[in-house]
């Protein structure tokens, strides 16, 4: 998809003629990212192209650039499935967004000589990290992962003095971005930390200060709960409760299985706390979905269920989304997932930078994507940057039922001194990363 830097240089240059086709089709392809930004104050403005003579511009243009994006997915193959049929993992998570990601690419780069190509690993760690270590070697210099936190961190740790920058897709850790951050590293998917800052100022804004707390037995589970807490006491809500949801369900796909759940949930809920809101921490999914409308109280779901926050949402139309996500569905025949949406965004970002410079070397774009000044529309109605002291993309973030959005945070009234995206995750000066330059 071609940026707001490619539109606005096309109109401003002196090769107008040239690019004549870009105009013409720039309502279908390249104007959504102007879409986005519903009023001036948001518009990208960071680092537009430096102003070149046209045989200049013209001699640049002449020399075919080739730059692979490698997309490398860890196997998880024991990981037990979700609790609903309807979040089946698909095979292509994650690598289909980036092939959307990579297309739009060459929409811009066909008109500027650059050519963009995916390439995909499957495997385990090890495996991933041999594989990356010779495609880099081939000149696959920038790495879209989709791996548990350590197979990152063994990642990166290896590929640390080549040419080589990682967009990490695939996970939430907060410590990656934190005590255990790479400067190799950026980071797309966003933090638990953030995606409860987002839920936790949406129910503040509701007045709906009171939570219950339920959390799961996996470590992942406790880590988004850890979440939550530091949510509650950053914007004023009070977990009156907490409790830790350990019982067997039973067969959740046999006959009857239903009733089991229908006569444990309201007992594991009875002589709960008075409260607003039922948070359910949940990350795999594997239980969250049994609360909603089997609590003993009436009390809405939010969490892992019910109302949630995520990057992207498949019923997203604000801002441009609609005619993005018909795109999706075109080329994959299905909806467009979280993961698909950060795959998207870490292919974009590589297009962006090379649009801007004009080039295709490793350095040029790793120094301009790094730099304070980047920016990236990506159907979110502001420009998308990554945070200096960690390397985390700031975004707004969705809260949506599974069939709509409900609200995008930061919410109204939540202020910051420099950006309202920072008010959601770890600002600068609670940062524990030592390996971004301050």
């Amino acid at each position: 998809m071609a940026s707001p830097t490619a539109c606005s240089a096309a109109q401003s240059h002196s090769w107008k003629a040239a690019f004549s086709s870009v105009l013409a089709g720039c309502a279908l392809v390249a104007c959504p990212a102007f879409a986005e930004d519903t009023a001036p104050q948001t518009m990208p403005t960071a680092e537009s192209p430096t102003p070149t003579t046209q045989s200049s511009t013209t001699d640049a243009s002449k020399k075919k650039i080739t730059i692979s994006i490698l997309y490398v997915k860890q196997d998880r193959q024991d990981e037990e499935l979700p609790l609903s049929m309807l979040d089946l993992p698909s095979a292509d998570d994650g690598i289909a967004g980036a092939k959307l990601g990579i297309a739009d690419d060459n929409t811009t780069g066909r008109f500027l000589n650059q050519t963009f190509k995916l390439d995909v690993l499957n495997g385990n760690a090890d495996d991933l990290i041999k594989g990356a270590t010779e495609k880099i070697g081939a000149g696959d210099s920038f790495i879209i992962a989709d791996m548990e936190p350590d197979a990152l961190l063994k990642l990166s740790d290896a590929l640390k003095d080549k040419h080589a920058l990682i967009f990490n897709v695939g996970n939430p850790d907060d410590r990656l971005r934190e005590e255990d951050c790479r400067a190799n590293v950026l980071h797309i998917a966003p933090t638990r930390s953030m995606l409860a800052d987002a839920l936790a100022q949406y129910l503040v804004w509701k007045r709906w200060p009171n939570w219950l707390l339920i959390y799961g037995p996996t470590p992942e589970d406790k880590l988004l709960a850890d979440a939550y807490r530091r949510s509650a006491k950053k914007f004023g809500g009070k977990i009156v409760q907490e409790l830790e949801f350990k019982q067997n369900t039973g067969s959740r796909r046999a006959d009857g299985g239903y009733e089991q759940i229908q006569q444990q949930i309201p007992s594991f809920l009875q002589n709960a706390k008075d409260h607003d809101v039922v948070i359910v921490a949940d990350e795999k999914r594997l239980f969250a979905d049994y609360f909603p409308f089997r609590t003993w109280v009436p009390r809405p779901i939010a969490g892992s269920a019910g109302l949630t926050a995520s990057s992207w949402h498949p019923a997203l139309e604000f801002w441009g989304g609609t005619q993005f996500q018909h795109r999706f569905r075109k080329l994959n025949s299905r909806m467009m997932r979280d993961i698909d949406y950060d795959a998207w965004v870490a292919t974009r970002v590589v297009g962006e930078a090379a649009t801007r410079k004009h080039a295709g070397d490793f350095d040029t774009l790793r120094d301009l994507i790094k730099s304070p000044g980047f920016e990236v529309a990506a159907f979110k109605g502001v420009a998308t940057s990554f945070r200096s002291w960690n390397g985390q993309l700031r975004e707004p973030l969705i809260i949506g039922t599974p069939k709509l959005p409900v609200s995008v945070s930061p919410q109204p009234g939540f202020l910051h001194q420099t950006s309202v995206l920072d008010t959601l995750g770890y600002d600068k000066p609670e940062t524990k990363c030592k390996a971004y330059t301050q």
